[in-house]
């Protein structure tokens, strides 16, 4: 049984999804899975934008046969070369002999660094603002270098008015039965899904994807088709407003979330009673995760959604807790910035996770602290409530103030 969806005239999505892939890229939790799209254009040419994961070969190959209904295929786009999307090109191209690959010179490098293979005639190498006439319809190419490897690239097709954008707009988990935006709820479902994809696949690139969105957003979009995740139709204003946000680094909304590493429970004691603090003075929206049961992916996400971030740390080996040491090295490595952090440390002897993660964040961008890191011994101790509670209104102050 073959399952294709018709996106528009002549358009058909024929990919499929990957329900048991525990880590994504081999690094990042997808409870919900994933899953990878390829279109197919049957005009008078008949076009295939991207191929896919090796592990729906055999599904793809019978969708794409299918689909096609006998014709040959004349063109592969490859708007992006990573193996998630390009494991089964080799394929593709041994069962349609007489089928060309549209991509740039970057592209084309790409390929033969992971085939060892030269397509010769085979490759038609596009540039900026080149098209290909497939008959009634028109498709240009964009180069969208760094969003998120540099041969990516955008396809628009004139005609339809759909952009083709290979990882950028992507969402993680899978499509069940429903492969359009409208069909879920994005407040609740797809927003999540696709800040926690952009901030741990494209956060890094952030001034990359607003020179993108500066170069696209001026054309007239029915559709967005990204490689992962719904197709975006219908009112595409709030997909592009978030993705303005993240790729600015500017905080969605006012709130609040706090990471912390624990070790006997004293510090996550701590945490717990700022929180209350927090709440007593107005913050609605706390986010409190312990950085040692919570995939850092999750917090990245959360910390592209609020500006205010609370790092609570144990000192171990006269530094700051492994895991919180990897988060905030997360965060770095993934260009989050402009946000107002708080420090908090923990240390029996000798505290000093509060220093090396002061000097961690200075390390990074547009990061401020609140102010001076609150330090406890071992536990919380009565005497140091008043000072605490302080601590934590001028935090709360600090949120209030923030207007987001």
């Amino acid at each position: 049984m073959y399952c294709i969806k018709e996106v528009a005239e002549k358009l058909v999505w024929i990919g499929s999804n990957d329900r048991r892939l525990n880590l994504f890229e081999n690094i990042i939790p997808i409870p919900e899975g994933i899953s990878y799209n390829s279109y197919l254009l049957l005009d008078e040419k008949t076009v295939l934008l991207d191929t896919v994961d090796r592990s729906i070969t055999d599904v793809f190959m019978e969708n794409l046969q299918f689909a096609l209904g006998g014709r040959g295929l004349d063109y592969i786009v490859v708007n992006h070369m990573e193996p998630d999307h390009c494991a089964t090109l080799i394929e593709v191209l041994e069962r349609y002999p007489q089928a060309r690959v549209v991509g740039n010179v970057k592209t084309f490098s790409v390929i033969s660094q992971l085939y060892h293979i030269d397509l010769g005639e085979r490759a038609v190498i596009v540039k900026e603002g080149d098209s290909l006439d497939t008959g009634s319809h028109t498709l240009r190419f964009y180069m969208m270098p760094m969003v998120h490897w540099p041969e990516v690239m955008a396809t628009y097709d004139e005609t339809a008015a759909i952009l083709f954008t290979a990882d950028a707009f992507g969402c993680f988990g899978t499509l069940n039965g429903h492969i359009f935006s409208d069909e879920f709820d994005f407040q609740n479902v797809l927003l999540e899904r696709a800040r926690r994809y952009y901030s741990n696949i494209v956060g890094k690139y952030g001034p990359q994807v607003q020179a993108a969105l500066k170069k696209l957003s001026a054309l007239p979009m029915a559709m967005i088709c990204p490689l992962h995740g719904p197709v975006w139709r219908g009112d595409l204003t709030e997909i592009l407003r978030y993705y303005q946000l993240w790729s600015t680094y500017t905080p969605e909304k006012q709130g609040v979330v706090i990471a912390y590493a624990s070790i006997y429970g004293n510090t996550e004691n701590a945490v717990n009673v700022l929180a209350g603090r927090l709440t007593e003075q107005g913050i609605r929206e706390i986010h409190m995760y312990d950085v040692s049961d919570t995939d850092p992916s999750y917090i990245l996400s959360e910390a592209f959604c609020y500006g205010h971030l609370v790092l609570a740390s144990s000192t171990y080996n006269n530094s700051v807790f492994p895991k919180m040491e990897s988060l905030i090295a997360d965060m770095k490595g993934h260009n989050l910035q402009n946000r107002t952090v708080a420090l908090l440390e923990n240390g029996t002897w000798a505290p000093m996770a509060g220093k090396k993660m002061q000097e961690l964040l200075e390390s990074m961008k547009g990061m401020r602290l609140a102010a001076v890191p609150f330090t406890i011994r071992s536990s919380l101790a009565p005497e140091q409530l008043a000072d605490f509670t302080k601590w934590s209104d001028l935090f709360a102050e600090d949120v209030l103030s923030s207007g987001q």
